[in-house]
């Protein structure tokens, strides 16, 4: 098996706030999704997101799925930037677009810049600027 994800997908419990906070608030590609649609594909470089009605998730998979609403999902996603401005200017979209801020950019342990929003179903997001590696 070659060592790379194709596809993360996240089960969503309302496809359109979603795709507003993916496309419009982190501004990744969207280039085949239609309103009323039961997936939404984003392109990423080297993989692609996926966004999917979660109702529907028991039947693709044929497992049941807890609801994330719970709690906290185990799930973090990271999202790499250029630079401390670019993190500020990333977090603003974000919320413009209907995250909950999570925690406010800052200074981190490990020498770098970040904070955490999540998306219209509790998924953490952290954007942060690794000023020791280009993650970008």
């Amino acid at each position: 098996m070659k060592p790379k994800i194709s596809i993360i997908t996240l089960g969503v419990s309302d496809l359109d706030a979603s795709v507003r906070f993916y496309r419009d608030g982190l501004g990744l590609p969207a280039p085949n999704y239609n309103d009323g649609d039961d997936i939404c594909f984003l392109e990423l470089e080297g993989t692609w997101l996926s966004l999917y009605r979660r109702e529907k998730f028991p039947d693709e998979a044929d497992v049941p799925f807890a609801d994330p609403s719970a709690g906290t999902p185990t799930v973090t996603l990271a999202h790499n930037l250029a630079s401390v401005e670019a993190v500020d200017a990333q977090m603003q979209e974000a919320l413009d677009a209907g995250a909950t801020l999570v925690k406010q950019p800052e200074e981190v342990f490990w020498g770098g810049y970040s904070g955490y929003v999540s998306d219209p179903d509790g998924y953490l997001w952290e954007l942060a600027y690794n000023p020791f590696t280009d993650l970008t």
